[in-house]
């Protein structure tokens, strides 16, 4: 039996395709912002953005960034063949982009008031990656 295999009859887990540049380029110290002009579609550059923009209190800023992220990761996915449901696990790395994007979408509209879709983005990002729900809060 295949250490990944679903027993429950669900859809498989979603793996994004490894996209280093962006990574690496964050992880050189390139500011973010760069990264996401030359990489938009990286949504882990999109998730850094939120998280700087919401550690300075630019709350309404941080949403936009992270709103921008979960859709170009959305868009990801779907090209990797998710239909809406399914795992997206946060130990396969370039899915960490998306799901910190998630998160930094969630967290931005709690502090906004967005009470609804704080509840929905939270859900989401507990039935996509439980464990992206714990280390990331």
């Amino acid at each position: 039996m295949a250490i990944h295999e679903n027993l429950l009859g669900g859809p498989a887990p979603t793996h994004l395709p490894d996209d280093p540049e962006p990574r690496e380029l964050l992880a050189s110290g390139t500011a973010p912002a760069d990264v996401a002009a030359k990489y938009p579609a990286s949504s882990l550059a999109w998730a850094q953005l939120a998280d700087e923009a919401f550690e300075g209190g630019r709350v309404v800023e941080s949403y936009a960034y992270a709103r921008t992220g979960y859709h170009r990761g959305l868009d990801a996915l779907r090209r990797a063949g998710w239909r809406g449901q399914g795992p997206v696990p946060f130990e396969h790395e370039p899915n960490r982009g998306f799901l910190r994007a998630l998160h930094a979408l969630a967290r931005a509209a709690q502090a906004i008031g967005e009470q609804e879709e704080y509840a929905r983005c939270s859900a989401f990002l507990r039935d996509s990656s439980p464990t992206a729900a714990d280390i990331l809060g």
